[in-house]
């Protein structure tokens, strides 16, 4: 990274900025040109590990990527703001964000619980939850497991 200024390197302070997102993009393999999407995910750190949790239909783009190439990239970011300089050139952004990339997999049913409470633990406090069988069927869990991740940080406060 050039700006090792902004760099951050201690695991629990990237997924405390991961736990902040909302939305992480997953970076797909493709033909011609990389297919990104955005996506709602959930995450679990164990010791020096992160697996990032996303779900999906039971067909489509994603789901044949995958089976192309399981390798992809992801990208997710929060803590905007503007900071206006008195010229446009003096002016920058505060952020927070985290890259990587890692082994993306389709889960198996008895695993697509575990999975779709992490996702639900981004979004709220909440310890248990209740999933109805019919939903749960209806959707493809993927699990990425993270071989490298990097964060960055800009904060002018």
């Amino acid at each position: 990274m050039r700006r090792k200024d902004r760099e951050i390197t201690d695991l629990n302070k990237i997924a405390a900025i991961m736990k902040k997102c909302d939305v992480c993009s997953l970076a797909f393999f493709d033909d011609e040109y990389p297919y990104i999407v955005p996506l709602n995910f959930g995450m679990n750190l164990v010791e020096d590990k992160i697996t990032l949790y996303f779900h999906g239909a039971n067909a489509g783009k994603k789901l044949e990527l995958i089976k192309k190439n399981n390798k992809v990239g992801f990208e997710m970011n929060c803590s905007h703001k503007l900071l206006l300089g008195e010229k446009a050139c003096n002016s920058t952004m505060e952020y927070e964000s985290v890259c990587g990339n890692g082994i993306i997999e389709i889960l198996k049913e008895a695993e697509k619980r575990e999975a779709l409470t992490y996702i639900m633990k981004q979004y709220n406090d909440k310890e248990e939850y209740e999933f109805d069988r019919k939903s749960v069927d209806a959707v493809v869990i993927f699990r990425l497991i993270v071989s490298e991740v990097h964060g960055k940080i800009l904060k002018k406060q």
